[in-house]
């Protein structure tokens, strides 16, 4: 055993020598646990794994809320720009197009129909689920729609 440090009081008696000696294994037994924990590589990497998640977690949210706002910003461009495009058109145009709209939601319904009777069941079925993963994805196809029409409208600006 090593000598005691001179500014350290040595025990006066038996009671308080254990008393130390039970202080030092303590000690001594946190200072096993704190080595043993820095050597245990699989759990330190599964703590780094969980940070990393919650972080990668953190980082997606806002990832997704500054894609929702810019999906916004992207939809209300787009219908401003589809808006300036529809106030410079001609009436006979407009009307022309309202004409058109109308016949053509006419012919599919007509096709819809012929559809319903003449498709097989499995195929009426995946475009049943194609229809309702677009009505779910709106917002989406709408931003995608959105950035086309814009492209394609600065593409013909430079054209002109």
């Amino acid at each position: 055993m090593t000598q005691p440090p001179h500014d350290e009081p040595t025990a006066a008696g038996p009671d308080e020598l254990r008393e130390q000696v039970e202080q030092t294994r303590e000690e001594l037994g946190q200072t096993v646990e704190a080595l043993a924990a820095k050597t245990d590589v699989k759990a330190r990497a599964q703590d780094k794994a969980a940070e990393v998640k919650e972080q990668v977690g953190t980082k997606a949210g806002e990832l997704k809320e500054q894609a929702a706002v810019k999906a916004g910003e992207l939809k209300a461009k787009a219908a401003d720009l589809a808006h300036q495009a529809q106030d410079r058109l001609p009436d006979p145009v407009k009307d022309k197009a309202v004409q058109a709209a109308g016949q053509a939601r006419a012919k599919a319904a007509q096709a819809g129909q012929v559809w319903q009777e003449k498709a097989p069941d499995p195929v009426r079925q995946k475009t049943a689920q194609g229809a309702q993963l677009a009505r779910d994805n709106r917002t989406v196809l709408l931003a995608a729609a959105g950035v086309a029409l814009v492209a394609w409208l600065a593409c013909r600006r430079r054209k002109g």
